[in-house]
């Protein structure tokens, strides 16, 4: 269907320029003035520039309200309120810019076509126009960059308030891994050269601040709403990054270093659900970095819950160092009972 439309729209384009050609012949063989012809298909070449300018504008209204409903739902975190709400002024901006700069192209394009008896203003330069289209939009550019370094500054460094929950998340090709700091709120030390079927992360259990930390055990994330979290970001392999679309947060998991980001959760799973109308609703963790070749499959469910169903959830995954195994005290008395046995028979 697809090449059938192609194939109508080309032989189309052909035939329209057969056409043109035809009729250019015709005006030629008529003797017809050609200033007359000239204007006649300046004026055309301006009502065709006009009406493409209402078409397009028009077109892209209609598909801006049309596909609405498929962009993300509102930001889910503390921080990502803010970055939407930027986000919207310099789209604001941009599209103010956008319609004056396109209406006008269009409409002098037309407005001021060739015509014979009319001649060009020689008008090389007015510096009161220079000042002016340099100046604004560099007071404009200037309050956008200022006002969007100021939230990401106070965003970033929301990274050292050291009052968040900590969580590791690991990646490598082509999966993630979370490990959840315990009571001590620290992570316990790694090395790659740990790494292991069992060990994963390459925990060092040696380390005290380790003995409490969490793995989970399935390709899911929970995480509490209304509790800052300081995401600590790891990699294996290549450089991956690690994207909250809905959280409005994403950093790069570099190989050999460990970088952070702060955030602070604010609508749950269930209300996010309620919020756009869809029972299936997930959030995510995806890696946006082309990674390999199955890049595509590298995706975690994230689960944000009250606080009481996360603790709930926490107990049951399993700690990065198993707890030393306790032999039952029946055991061990029925042991001692079978060696003295045995002690009294070999006396005997």
């Amino acid at each position: 269907m697809n090449l059938l439309l192609i194939i109508a729209v080309l032989l189309g384009v052909l035939v329209t320029a057969r056409l043109l050609n035809v009729v250019q012949l015709a005006s030629s063989l008529s003797g017809e003035d050609k200033d007359e012809t000239q204007a006649r298909h300046d004026k055309w070449n301006g009502i065709g520039m006009m009406t493409f300018m209402i078409a397009g504008l028009g077109l892209m209204i209609y598909m801006t309200l049309k596909y609405q409903p498929f962009m993300l739902p509102e930001a889910a975190s503390k921080h990502g309120k803010e970055t939407d709400f930027l986000l919207n002024i310099n789209f604001a901006v941009i599209g103010i810019v956008f319609f004056i700069t396109q209406i006008a192209l269009f409409w002098f394009v037309y407005k001021y076509r060739h015509s014979a008896s009319r001649r060009a203003y020689f008008y090389p330069e007015n510096m009161k126009l220079e000042m002016l289209w340099t100046i604004i939009p560099t007071i404009v550019l200037s309050a956008l960059i200022i006002t969007g370094l100021s939230s990401w500054n106070r965003i970033t460094n929301d990274v050292n308030k050291g009052d968040g929950m900590v969580v590791q998340v690991y990646g490598y090709q082509f999966n993630w891994i979370t490990r959840y700091a315990g009571a001590d709120n620290m992570l316990g030390k790694s090395n790659f050269r740990l790494i292991a079927d069992d060990n994963p992360l390459g925990v060092d259990v040696s380390d005290p601040a380790a003995a409490d930390d969490i793995m989970t055990k399935a390709n899911e994330m929970y995480i509490p709403v209304g509790q800052p979290i300081l995401f600590e970001f790891d990699s294996r392999d290549v450089l991956h990054s690690a994207y909250f679309p809905h959280f409005r947060a994403q950093m790069n998991c570099v190989p050999g270093m460990t970088t952070r980001f702060y955030m602070e959760p604010t609508i749950t799973t269930a209300q996010m659900r309620e919020i756009t109308g869809n029972e299936k609703f997930d959030y995510v963790l995806v890696c946006n970095k082309i990674c390999g070749v199955a890049h595509y499959t590298m995706k975690m469910k994230v689960v944000v819950v009250e606080q009481a169903e996360f603790d709930s959830w926490l107990k049951g995954e399993r700690p990065v160092v198993p707890a030393p195994e306790v032999v039952p005290a029946q055991n061990n008395q029925i042991d001692n009972t079978v060696d003295n046995n045995e002690a009294a028979n070999a006396a005997v």
